[in-house]
């Protein structure tokens, strides 16, 4: 899922970061990728996103024990609440420069959903205790967490992550049970 500066209704604002945007320079992956656009002046919605996850599982051969959830800045937020919502529906998860409720997200989520957490150091937009609070309650819970601080980055901590092959070997190592 895209940050804020990507709302609207031109879908070429999707492809500014992340996957839709190597995709779009010709990076191929072995899945399928979905990228929504979410509204101008609105927040990614857990029941508008489970909703749409539903008809792609409808119309497209998915297999639904290994769908993924990432998103970057107000995507993170996004897929904390949309994996809290729903954590039996997830392989994997990584977010990026995100945040959340972090008592219901650790209680939530718990041990069900394999996490990677991502976050730059000097991010002013997003701090990163946004995600350390998450990460630190996951770890009191004994919950094995990852969790990867780029020292040097602000906010753009997309660029690396989505980057780094490693994140989608991870990811598609998982599968629910």
């Amino acid at each position: 899922m895209h940050g804020a500066g990507e709302r609207g209704d031109d879908l070429e604002k999707v492809k500014v970061h992340g996957p839709p945007k190597l995709v779009e320079q010709g990076k191929e992956f072995p899945f399928i990728l979905v990228s929504p656009q979410c509204k101008r002046n609105r927040w990614w919605e857990p029941i508008s996103l489970s909703a749409l996850i539903d008809g792609i599982e409808e119309k497209y051969n998915v297999d639904s024990h290994r769908i993924y959830l990432t998103g970057l800045s107000m995507g993170g937020f996004g897929t904390w609440d949309l994996a809290s919502y729903s954590p039996e529906r997830f392989a994997a998860i990584a977010p990026v420069c995100g945040g959340g409720d972090a008592t219901k997200t650790v209680y939530t989520i718990g041990d069900k959903i394999p996490t990677w957490v991502f976050h730059g150091a000097k991010d002013s937009v997003v701090p990163l205790v946004r995600s350390t609070e998450l990460v630190d309650g996951f770890k009191k819970r004994g919950v094995d967490v990852k969790f990867t601080v780029y020292p040097e980055a602000g906010h753009d901590s997309w660029s690396k992550t989505y980057d780094n092959p490693e994140l989608y070997k991870w990811l598609l190592s998982h599968s629910l049970k």
